[in-house]
């Protein structure tokens, strides 16, 4: 395996790292926005007003989300699978 291919793999290993976390960072990050603008505007400091929201917006979008981030996955799989003979060389 020469030092290019290496380096693609990785850089594939990386972009699909950050294409299956995304939905579920943004979306914590959108509801997280939400509920500290709504508290700064009703000056509730609830701790557990921040948290509950987002763990429920996480587990609904991965529920969402589930069938093509398995389908993503398996297709990365099987490319890796595929190169196998390219590393021996």
């Amino acid at each position: 395996m020469n030092p290019e291919f290496a380096v693609e793999m990785i850089k594939a290993l990386m972009l699909q790292g950050v294409t299956l976390a995304a939905p579920i960072l943004l979306t914590a990050m959108v509801i997280g926005l939400a509920v500290s603008l709504f508290q700064a505007v009703t000056a509730i400091q609830e701790q557990t007003l921040a948290f509950v929201p987002k763990a429920l917006g996480v587990i609904a979008i991965i529920v969402i989300l589930l069938p093509w981030m398995i389908r993503n996955l398996v297709e990365f799989t099987i490319s890796v699978i595929q190169r196998i003979p390219q590393m021996v060389h």
